[in-house]
C-alpha cells in the first residue's frame, strides 16, 4: 500500500491513507484518544480517533500494531480524524513480561521525541523490523541487539552521535549488546529526553532490569 497526501477538491483539505505503526494514545474526552502514529513517508502523525477507548477499538490501538490508517482534515493545520484498520496485533506478546517492555519502550521513546510531519523512512524501517524480531525471535538473546542498533539510529537520525558501535551482530553475544544498550542510556536521557515527562526513561529502566536479570541468571527466556 503506498502513502499519499491527496488534496482532493480544495487545496487547504488534507486526506492520508498508510500503513501506520501505533505508538501511542492520550485519552480526549470520555470516550475519544489522540493517537501517534509513525508513517514511512509522512513521518509522525497525531489524529483523533473517535471511540478509541470502545470494546471495539481497544485491540487495534496498542502501542506496537501495525495498522491501515484514514486520515482526513479539512485543512493542513486542523488535528486529523483517524479511521483504523489492524493489519498486524502485538497484543499476544503483551503477556510476556520482556516483549512486552520492549515494545512500550521504543514505542514510547519513538512517540515522545519525532516531531510531527517529517519523514524518516529509515526509521519506520528499522522500528517495524525491531518490533517482528521482538515477537519472533524466541528470546532476548535474540532482539536486543536490534533494538540497541535502533536507539543508535534513533540517535543518529536526529543529529547526535551514539557510543554504541554500529552494528551488535549475535555473534558478539547477549553481554556486549547488554553493555551497548547501558552505554546508550546516558545520550538518550541528555539527547533525546532532556525536559521530558521522565516516566518515559521509566520504561527503559524496567526494561533494563529484566534485562539484567537475565544476563545474572544466565537463563535464555525472555
Amino acid at each position: 500500500m503506498i502513502a499519499s497526501f491527496a488534496p482532493a477538491r480544495h487545496m487547504e483539505a488534507m486526506q492520508l491513507r498508510a500503513p501506520a505503526i501505533f505508538l501511542a494514545a492520550r485519552h480526549h474526552g470520555e470516550t475519544a484518544i489522540i493517537a501517534r502514529m509513525l508513517t514511512e513517508n509522512h513521518g509522525m502523525v497525531a489524529a483523533y480517533v473517535a471511540g478509541g477507548r470502545g470494546r471495539q477499538i481497544r485491540p487495534v490501538v496498542i502501542p506496537g500494531n501495525l495498522v491501515a490508517a484514514d486520515l482526513r482534515a479539512r485543512s493542513d493545520s486542523q488535528l486529523p480524524f483517524a479511521r483504523l484498520e489492524l493489519v498486524r496485533s502485538r497484543g499476544p506478546w503483551l503477556s510476556e513480561p520482556l516483549p512486552a517492555a520492549a515494545i512500550q519502550w521504543v514505542c514510547a521513546l519513538t512517540a515522545t521525541v519525532l516531531p510531527e510531519r517529517n519523514p524518516y523512512p529509515r526509521l519506520y524501517s528499522a522500528l517495524a523490523a525491531l518490533l517482528e524480531l521482538v515477537c519472533l525471535a524466541p528470546s532476548a538473546r535474540g532482539w536486543l541487539g536490534g533494538l540497541v542498533m535502533y536507539e543508535a539510529l534513533l540517535l543518529r537520525e536526529l543529529g547526535y552521535g551514539s557510543p554504541a558501535p554500529a552494528r551488535v551482530t549475535p555473534d558478539q553475544g547477549f553481554e556486549a549488546a547488554l553493555a551497548a544498550f547501558y552505554r546508550l542510556a546516558q545520550p538518550i536521557r541528555h539527547y533525546l529526553l532532556a525536559d521530558r515527562r521522565g516516566d518515559v526513561m521509566a520504561a527503559r529502566t524496567m526494561l533494563g532490569a529484566r534485562l539484567a536479570k537475565i544476563a545474572g541468571a544466565g537463563d535464555p527466556e525472555g
